[in-house]
């Protein structure tokens, strides 16, 4: 009986990571890079006989260095597009998009992946006709050494999926071109046919995993792709984070210590080039009569590889770089640091978002303001010029990603670089109108990034759960309003009503008027809030009023050279509402963040923590 063991790995959420460097603050970040994960890859490829590569989305956007060569317009045919070179270096057997792949459209797209010497496959994005954008699925044939040190020629089935949710976050780019559907309905219009023709089926899932019930069309679709038959690995990723291990709890059908959704081993490697991740399968030659020559999956192990380790604050690199995959990119690379230099103007105070989530933040005010600023002339001519404007921005670098997802301006001159920093995705401005009910269910969603907090305990507690994603906090400039953490979320994660009689917004007013149902509002926004990005009440078609071709973060840079100096200041939009004694809630920060305490009552430090944070309360009395 023939015995091979065959060792597949993964790579996911590149982001255009390609160096191990941050560009918003101009420094080495050993965290990231796919230079280091290259020598991961080498010494994984070193270990075993047989063995191939994948990488499951979310490529080419991310960084300053994508920002590059799609927006300042380098990329080329004939140049190609430096992650995809990097990626040739490395021998990529196959990919899938991410949903961040069209996020500078198709014509960019289509152009960036015909660099790959490697195949794209994708099951269930479809051109208008019905054809596939992608080819669904691709059968690989390799040659593989058994453990006796015979050859066989296996047939390796690879198949992509997306998050449908595409189609809302780009809607501007992608309608009237593609449509997407359900991940799990795709598999099992597909795989059977795949299955068919080969001996080893390996879905490529650009989604994270949930372990709610399944209603269709979920963005969060891996461990529901495991109950399709006839698939033997599942490479996920979208949500950042890492599979097998903590980031998961243990669900039915989700095992976080052995690495199986449904039974099937999967990983997920991190993101921006954290993790490597690892599936070694043992494959058995079938020797039944009814299915001569068949290859089972006896037994497997699943594990991800990191490039870095935590000791304290700092991350020390745990693998060199690959220069041939520097070398790979370097014009680029140095091209970035030149276009991040180049001055926009000056700020008389530090912008940072330590405190964003405690009601104190000088980033927001500066995007809400640009936005403001950029949007009044336009609504001017439209038929709602006589309604309230108001601006909604959430922080996209709050803490979520790791101590260095903070965004930190010191006062002084601002260039491109700090703007990125600031707003670091390539939105575009639009409007949606919204009435009085509306504008209050969209700040209840927003509040769903806080934990429920018990007035009675005298120990701290923590305001949010960790990872929480703070692109989901709306703060909406030209409201007062108070938050009510005493009580339960009204939304879940999804944007599903969950609990209809809980309240946490409370007071909202509107230059001190209580705000009711029959008030109207235009809330200058970005695209992906404006399609419904986060299923947000008040947005989405019917609420649509302006989609301006300007970029947000190109907003904020003529905002701040038309002033040539800013002095944002965190308005006094929202507060805690004081739950009648005193109760500590404990945030995350940076030894940084110390440095500004000065101008934050009631917060104090509270010590270090795993994971290179350092840990800060607010005292609400």
């Amino acid at each position: 009986m023939a015995v091979v063991k065959l060792r597949l790995l993964e790579t996911s959420d590149l982001h255009m990571f390609i160096y191990d460097y941050d560009y918003y603050q101009d420094r080495q970040d050993n965290t990231v890079g796919l230079a280091k994960l290259a020598m991961l890859v080498r010494q994984a490829r070193a270990a075993a006989r047989n063995t191939m590569l994948f990488d499951n989305g979310d490529i080419i956007q991310g960084n300053p260095l994508g920002d590059y060569m799609a927006l300042a317009g380098h990329l080329t045919h004939d140049s190609g597009h430096p992650m995809l070179r990097a990626m040739n270096l490395l021998g990529y057997d196959a990919a899938t998009f991410g949903n961040h792949e069209f996020n500078y459209g198709l014509d960019f797209l289509e152009l960036a992946i015909k660099s790959a010497h490697f195949p794209f496959v994708c099951a269930n994005i479809d051109r208008l006709d019905g054809t596939s954008f992608l080819p669904r699925s691709v059968v690989l044939e390799r040659e593989v050494t058994d453990e006796a040190g015979h050859t066989h020629c296996l047939r390796i089935g690879v198949i992509g999926f997306v998050t449908p949710q595409i189609m809302i976050w780009d809607k501007a780019r992608l309608e009237g071109h593609v449509t997407t559907g359900d991940i799990v309905d795709a598999a099992h219009r597909f795989v059977p046919q795949l299955r068919a023709r080969c001996d080893l089926v390996v879905a490529l899932c650009h989604s994270g995993i949930s372990s709610a019930a399944r209603q269709g069309g979920e963005e969060n679709a891996s461990l529901y792709l495991a109950s399709v038959p006839g698939i033997d690995v599942i490479f996920t990723g979208h949500a950042h984070r890492v599979f097998p291990g903590p980031d998961y709890g243990t669900h039915d059908g989700i095992d976080t210590v052995r690495g199986t959704l449904g039974g099937i081993p999967a990983v997920m490697p991190g993101f921006w080039g954290s993790h490597l991740g690892v599936i070694d399968l043992v494959l058995e030659r079938h020797s039944a009569a009814d299915q001569p020559g068949r290859w089972v999956v006896q037994d497997f192990h699943v594990e991800v590889m990191p490039i870095y380790e935590r000791r304290g604050p700092e991350a020390h690199a745990l693998v060199p770089c690959d220069p041939t995959v520097l070398a790979a990119a370097a014009p680029e690379h140095r091209a970035t640091l030149s276009w991040m230099e180049q001055p926009v103007g000056s700020t008389t105070v530090p912008i940072n978002t330590f405190f964003s989530l405690i009601g104190n933040d000088p980033a927001l005010s500066l995007v809400n303001a640009a936005q403001l600023w950029y949007a009044r002339p336009l609504l001017a001519e439209t038929s709602d010029c006589g309604l309230p404007v108001l601006s909604a921005a959430s922080p996209f670098k709050a803490g979520g990603a790791g101590p260095n997802s903070f965004v930190d301006i010191p006062a002084g001159p601002l260039d491109m670089k700090d703007i990125a920093n600031l707003y670091m995705y390539a939105n575009t401005v639009c409007v949606v109108k919204v009435n009085g009910d509306e504008l209050r269910e969209w700040l209840e969603r927003s509040c769903t990034i806080f934990n429920r907090i018990d007035p009675a305990l005298s120990t701290p507690q923590e305001l949010s759960p960790p990872r929480a994603p703070s692109y989901l906090f709306d703060t909406i400039a030209g409201l007062t309003y108070e938050i009510d953490l005493s009580q339960p979320e009204r939304y879940d994660g999804q944007g599903q009503v969950v609990r209809p009689d809980a309240r946490r917004v409370t007071d909202l007013r509107h230059e001190g008027r209580p705000i009711t149902a029959r008030d109207s509002f235009l809330v200058v926004t970005n695209n992906y809030r404006a399609d419904g990005g986060g299923s947000f009440p008040g947005t989405g078609d019917a609420h649509l009023v302006l989609q301006a071709p300007d970029l947000n973060r190109d907003v904020i840079v003529r905002y701040v050279m038309q002033h040539r100096q800013v002095s944002p200041v965190a308005e006094p939009i929202w507060r805690f509402r004081s739950l009648g004694r005193p109760v500590l809630l404990a945030f995350n920060g940076t030894a940084e963040t110390a440095q500004h305490l000065a101008g934050q009552p009631g917060v104090s430090r509270l010590g270090d923590s795993a994971g290179g944070f350092t840990r800060y309360g607010l005292q609400l009395g």
